[in-house]
């Protein structure tokens, strides 16, 4: 990327990381917080989500060069974890509602399933189910990164942080606006959905491996 400017970079990490792909998780909590305790978690997590983004993007060259990380090797690991996330909500498996067993919260299912958000505790809860799929998205961090390590200047990875943190200002809003209509979705609706949009977060995730390929050699990018 030669220049990076504000609105081309939002426009990119809206398509990567905006409502289209987290509403749905949203509406999967939704399903069991009332509208308040959705509202709080939305913002929450967007408030934790755009701390993250910025400090990847201001801190990407360090850390690429701390970690011994590549372009490549970011895009292979990210689209594995986002391919694997996506398998998980073809099959209903939700990864990201599970809970480590010294944690265990009331409500927690005795076979050892994943465990739905908390009434009880709504933003522990809330906040552990949204860790994947918003607060750190596979997607969202390696797209933050790689557009930060393009950047030639200080001015580049600040425009970078600035639109990592619209798009999540962005997600909290719509989910906050439709806090209501989310939570009366009905869950056979929702499940649906999850697996068709894991269907297509499985073919992101193959595609950003691919171009993980495409970095390292191994494959000759089509055109």
């Amino acid at each position: 990327m030669a220049s990076l400017n504000l609105a081309d970079t939002f426009i990119t990490f809206l398509a990567l990381m905006g409502p289209q792909k987290v509403l749905l998780a949203f509406a999967q909590v939704a399903h069991t917080l009332d509208v308040r305790s959705l509202r709080i978690v939305a913002t929450v997590t967007a408030f934790v989500s755009a701390v993250v983004g910025t400090a990847c993007a201001l801190t990407a060259p360090w850390l690429a060069s701390f970690f011994h990380i590549s372009s490549a090797s970011l895009a292979l690991a990210s689209g594995a974890v986002f391919f694997i996330y996506a398998v998980g909500l073809v099959l209903g498996i939700h990864f990201d509602h599970a809970e480590a067993p010294a944690e265990a919260i009331p409500g927690d299912n005795d076979d050892g399933g994943a465990a739905e958000p908390d009434p009880t505790h709504p933003l522990r809860s809330g906040f552990r189910a949204m860790l994947l799929p918003f607060v750190v998205s596979p997607l969202a961090i390696a797209a933050d990164l790689e557009v930060s390590l393009s950047a030639a200047s200080w001015a580049e990875r600040w425009v970078t942080a600035g639109a990592f943190v619209l798009v999540a200002l962005v997600n909290a809003l719509c989910a906050v606006i439709f806090a209501p209509l989310l939570r009366r979705a009905h869950e056979s609706i929702l499940e649906v959905l999850s697996r068709l949009l894991g269907i297509l977060l499985a073919a992101v995730g193959v595609q950003l491996f691919l171009s993980g390929l495409v970095t390292l050699g191994v494959l000759h990018a089509s055109h």
